[in-house]
């Protein structure tokens, strides 16, 4: 099928896990894909794998000064959207006596100021029926310890989709968000857990989900384009999730 024939899509965060399985689910579907990310040689390769029309742009997601220079060089390239998946944020947890306010700072700047002021500066490049999709997560609904500054972030997002909805509804512009719960993606290497605690948090995890294993990026995609795709046309201000059973059994 070829359902983004002629539509573009740009993806934050795309170079790898679940964006750069979002990429390829939109370049297999027939869209211009743009993909964000700070890494510059991780871009590249992502880029290269994703098509002759796909572009890759280095930005830093958590600042807005980034945000209004990545609008600037989609306007000056002639770039109009018609497909928004904000997926950069990161995941990092502290209990309630070690958290500091750093981590606050880095998580609230990333996963909710970041997305605000992005999504301010591309607003002008949005075409009418643009659906915009918000990667949340599972962590925003269950009361997992040490979580609580990236569960506090991701509820922000979820009430962001909403009131973005009601706001930009207007315009045939739709806001949803898609929230996993554990995937299978390099962001579980970046906790800052050596080998053997990270093995024993993650078959921890694996055991409180139903299905017993970790989703991977490529379904967690195949959700991302139903939700920008025109048969989710009745789908406004909703979140859909993701996690194999593991908040809802």
């Amino acid at each position: 099928m070829n359902r983004f024939e002629q539509k573009t899509v740009l993806i934050t965060g795309g170079a790898s896990g679940i964006g750069f399985a979002a990429a390829q689910a939109f370049a297999a579907e027939g869209a211009r894909v743009i993909i964000t990310g700070r890494d510059a040689a991780a871009l590249e390769t992502a880029r290269a794998s994703l098509g002759a029309t796909a572009l890759a742009i280095r930005n830093d997601a958590s600042a807005p000064g980034s945000a209004a220079a990545l609008a600037a060089s989609l306007r000056e390239a002639g770039v109009r959207l018609d497909a928004l998946f904000m997926n950069a944020g990161i995941a990092k947890f502290a209990t309630l006596s070690e958290a500091t306010e750093d981590l606050w700072d880095q998580t609230f700047n990333t996963n909710i100021k970041g997305v605000f002021f992005q999504l301010q500066a591309l607003d002008p490049l949005l075409n009418p029926g643009t659906s915009i999709v918000l990667n949340g997560s599972i962590n925003a609904h269950i009361g997992m310890p040490a979580s609580s500054i990236y569960a506090a972030s991701k509820a922000a997002l979820i009430s962001l989709a909403k009131t973005l909805s009601a706001e930009l509804l207007p315009r045939g512009i739709r806001v949803n968000v898609v929230s996993p719960g554990p995937i299978s993606t390099p962001i579980y290497g970046k906790l800052g857990l050596d080998a053997d605690t990270l093995d024993k948090t993650a078959a921890g995890i694996k055991a409180q989900i139903p299905l017993g294993r970790f989703g991977t990026p490529q379904e967690l995609a195949s959700t991302v384009l139903h939700l920008a795709a025109p048969e989710s046309a009745f789908i406004v201000g909703t979140e859909i999730i993701v996690d194999g059973g593991m908040s809802q059994l």
